[in-house]
């Protein structure tokens, strides 16, 4: 072996090298944080917490009420609830935002010229990276007042507009960019010879798109769908803006006040020590449990629909 392979081999090592320690670093922050969550989380459960008693997890999980009395007076901490408001305003965000989301990729990947394309797509990334404050303060500001004057306009009892509605409305507005940007990757990523195929066997371009393009991109639509229910389920500043947060539950009506896990998680870290911090590391635990299944049963379900048989 000369010394000009020895080198490159050297070389090749040592990247080897730099890749598996980046990699290494990256998991030991996920495992750290994660390490943290727990046994900050099973503290509330396996101590006196200050002659409160143990909190019973049975009663954490399936409660309806979030802490009766005061944080100094009792242990009562239900998020089950939460857990169903959580599911409840995320796929109702998913299901106003998805078709928005696909139908604008469609339009940007294979109908507008190209220089509105680009415009557009430009748009779509700038909303992207809009911090989720920004959308919180909008929702606080716009989307409250024409929630508070939608039922007002049906003879219903709002609190001042926070509600379920303005949280899956602020939901589906931070989801769109993601939903769009993804899928317009995916419908630009479907092979030219499939729609020409499609056209000349007499389809309309309105026909291809709709039933040929969408259907070669669903499994990146799919997956466009498991981004934006990641985002919905780990939002909290915006949340905690509009949604009201609600001590019981849960809340299925559009115009009742909601809570989510994070935005309960965020309400909770003004103290330092104590339950009534503690638990919101509780309320991490099962917010990550929740994120997990959902991806897991998203990602079966994208395995059974994702495959294409195109003709």
């Amino acid at each position: 072996m000369n010394t000009n392979t020895k080198r490159k081999k050297r070389v090749d090592q040592l990247v080897r090298g730099l890749f598996m320690a980046a990699t290494l670093l990256s998991a030991s922050f996920i495992i750290v944080i994660v390490i943290f969550i727990i046994i900050k989380g099973i503290t509330p459960f396996i101590t006196d917490n200050d002659g409160l008693g143990a909190v019973n997890i049975w009663t954490f999980i399936t409660g309806t009420v979030w802490l009766k009395g005061t944080a100094f007076q009792s242990n009562l901490y239900g998020v089950g609830y939460i857990i169903l408001n959580t599911l409840y305003v995320a796929f109702l965000a998913l299901l106003l935002s998805l078709p928005i989301g696909v139908l604008t990729a469609l339009f940007i990947a294979k109908i507008a010229p190209k220089k509105l394309a680009e415009f557009l797509r430009t748009i779509v990334e700038l909303l992207a990276s809009i911090p989720s404050i920004v959308y919180g303060l909008f929702g606080s500001g716009v989307i409250l007042s024409f929630v508070y004057n939608l039922a007002d306009l049906f003879g219903v009892q709002s609190k001042g507009g926070n509600s379920v509605l303005a949280t899956v409305l602020v939901l589906a507005l931070m989801t769109l960019p993601t939903i769009t940007a993804v899928s317009e990757v995916a419908i630009r990523s479907v092979r030219k010879d499939i729609e020409e195929g499609s056209l000349a066997l007499g389809a309309t371009r309105t026909q291809t798109n709709f039933k040929v393009v969408l259907a070669s991109a669903k499994s990146g639509i799919f997956a466009a769908a498991i981004l934006g229910i990641g985002r919905s389920l780990g939002e909290a500043t915006a949340v905690s803006l509009v949604a009201g947060n609600a001590q019981s539950g849960p809340n299925f009506g559009i115009f009742d006040i909601t809570s989510t896990l994070t935005s309960t998680m965020l309400k909770g870290l003004k103290e330092t020590t104590g339950i009534d911090y503690d638990i919101r590391f509780s309320v991490g635990i099962i917010l990550m449990v929740v994120i997990l299944l959902t991806n897991f049963i998203l990602n079966a379900v994208k395995k059974r629909v994702g495959n294409v048989n195109v003709k």
